[in-house]
């Protein structure tokens, strides 16, 4: 019996059973435990693959495990946490029941975007439209932002469902954009070749460490507004190669 082919499945399994336990822990509105365990599913999420590629025992059931897995830690778990956010901020006095099942939209785009991603040849070394652990990353920190970041009075915003709304919408839209987004592996030890990717992991760490939870959406907006300035550059760059 092969022990080492069953030991990437095992991790994906715990990244699934992190997302259970996510859900427990969001459906008691216990938003900071249900973050730490979704960050704990994501670690499983990408250490699933890092041993199947260690241990070359990359497989089909694999990859179908993979995607289950992150369909209920970064697809069923931030969809039922902006539901319970939407539902949070209604007015008691007329509330509007249907609204915070719109949540769930980033749950329909999660699925969307993991069914493609099984499917699109292109997304090998890098990503188009935003990964699916990112995304639950930003919608997972908007609790614990509100919850911990009393000093910026602008966060109120937040509690609007209108913007929560709105976000909800983007969420869904940024997981599907064809959008490439540059990919965070260093390949080669030489700075030229990873400038981008070195400045934003620094940039990353120093909002991280001086904002807490409030420098978790702001890297994730960098780094999709660093990737569209970057296709910018490479469209200029191609643009002039093909001149001369």
């Amino acid at each position: 019996m092969n022990i080492k082919k069953h030991i990437p499945n095992l991790i994906t399994l715990l990244n699934l059973l992190c997302g259970c336990i996510a859900l427990v822990f969001a459906a008691e509105l216990n938003f900071e435990m249900a973050f730490y365990f979704v960050c704990l599913g994501i670690f499983f999420d990408f250490f699933d693959g890092f041993f199947a590629r260690l241990f070359k025992v990359s497989s089909p059931l694999g990859l179908q495990l993979d995607s289950l897995a992150d369909m209920v830690t970064s697809g069923v778990v931030p969809g039922l946490v902006m539901f319970l956010l939407l539902q949070k901020c209604q007015n008691p006095a007329s509330p509007n029941l249907f609204l915070p099942y719109l949540g769930f939209i980033i749950t329909l785009g999660s699925c969307y975007r993991l069914a493609n991603f099984n499917i699109d040849t292109r997304q090998t070394d890098s990503f188009i439209g935003l990964p699916t652990p990112a995304n639950t990353l930003f919608i997972m920190s908007l609790p614990l932002v509100l919850k911990y970041s009393d000093s910026f009075a602008m966060l109120e915003i937040l509690t609007n469902q209108w913007v929560l709304l709105l976000i909800t919408l983007f969420s869904a839209y940024i997981l599907n954009a064809e959008i490439p987004l540059f990919s965070l592996k260093i390949k080669a030890f030489t700075f030229k070749k990873n400038a981008l990717q070195i400045g934003f992991l620094s940039l990353s760490i120093l909002l991280l460490a001086f904002l807490q939870y409030l420098g978790i959406p702001l890297v994730i907006i960098t780094y999709v507004l660093l990737s569209v300035v970057n296709n910018k550059f490479l469209k200029k760059q191609v643009a002039v190669n093909e001149e001369i």
